[in-house]
């Protein structure tokens, strides 16, 4: 478990992370997302010691993250792995010494046996069993992100920390890498925690996720209920317009971030026996469930009518102004 309390950070007279909270579970995906200066990526280089903070704790497994212990920080950075944007491998090496790199400054030999079949099991893993000869220049990029994270977890981490990983990569190897991010979490029960400011990452693969802006969270919670249903800030970051709604009536949005398989709105229709328009609707896919919102307009003679219906039903919603 990995426990950031009340965390502040730094860098002169600025102020890059104030009084950041948050708890990621065992064998989580967990995210955090935000525009460029957020304090994303410096909050990652916190949680696995190659920053120092003013004030806060950081903890994993119980243990506080502390520069000051060099030994007890080394062993604690041994157990949590790292995938950059860049990718960061060495181009003289070949695939199968990128990845025994890790090993090789741990001092274990990387030619036993026992080595050699769990750098090729992890080659398997990532799908590149056939390129252990290659060099990074022969390879696609994400090709050689999947290298990266074969890499990071050669020393058997039980943290996989993630810094834009997918922000170098087209959207088709984006949804590779992120599927192949999902099949670690499950085999080896890795807990991961991503650093991202695409939106398709949480929603593909997060169970959680933190939004910051400026340093500090502004919100946490699943995906579903941060990006269906946003608070204005994450509206703004989604850069989402305001559908054009009609002037007469009441316009109401309809929030569904839980699965069901009622047909709510003929339901609605047919109980109250009235009218209404569907005026914009919006699906969005989750971790392979599809929630979403839409908005209705009604007469507002059916306004309280409408409401109690769906406080009934349990649909949480919004009168639009």
């Amino acid at each position: 478990m990995i426990e950031i309390k009340n965390v502040c950070k730094n860098f002169g007279d600025l102020s890059v992370l104030k009084d950041i909270s948050m708890t990621i579970k065992d064998k989580e995906i967990y995210g955090i997302i935000g525009q460029s200066g957020a304090g994303k990526s410096t909050l990652l280089r916190c949680v696995n010691g190659l920053e120092d903070y003013q004030s806060g704790e950081i903890l994993i497994d119980g243990v506080a993250i502390n520069q000051k212990d060099k030994n007890l920080l080394r062993q604690q950075q041994k157990q949590m792995g790292m995938i950059f944007q860049n990718f960061n491998l060495l181009k003289r090496l070949t695939v199968y010494e990128n990845v025994a790199l890790p090993m090789k400054f741990w001092g274990i030999d990387t030619k036993s046996e026992a080595s050699q079949k769990k750098i090729m099991d992890l080659l398997k893993l990532v799908g590149l069993e056939q390129k252990k000869d290659a060099r990074p220049s022969e390879l696609s990029g994400g090709q050689q992100q999947r290298v990266a994270i074969a890499r990071a977890l050669v020393l058997d981490p039980k943290i996989l920390l993630c810094d834009e990983a997918t922000s170098a990569l087209d959207p088709a190897i984006t949804r590779e890498i992120l599927s192949l991010l999902q099949e670690i979490n499950q085999k080896m029960g890795i807990t991961i925690l991503v650093v991202t400011h695409q939106m398709e990452v949480v929603k593909q693969i997060c169970e959680r996720v933190s939004f910051l802006r400026n340093g500090t969270v502004l919100a946490e919670g699943k995906p579903e209920e941060l990006f269906v249903h946003p608070i204005k800030e994450v509206k703004a970051f989604l850069q989402e317009e305001s559908a054009l709604l009609p002037h007469e009536g009441v316009n109401i949005q309809l929030f569904f971030t839980d699965k069901t398989d009622e047909p709510i709105i003929t339901m609605m229709a047919r109980d109250l026996n009235i009218d209404f328009s569907i005026v914009w609707a919006k699906l969005e896919d989750f971790r392979s469930s599809v929630y979403g919102s839409l908005v209705i307009n009604i007469k507002k003679e059916d306004q309280y009518t409408v409401l109690e219906y769906l406080d009934k039903v349990g649909v949480s919603w919004e009168v639009l102004k």
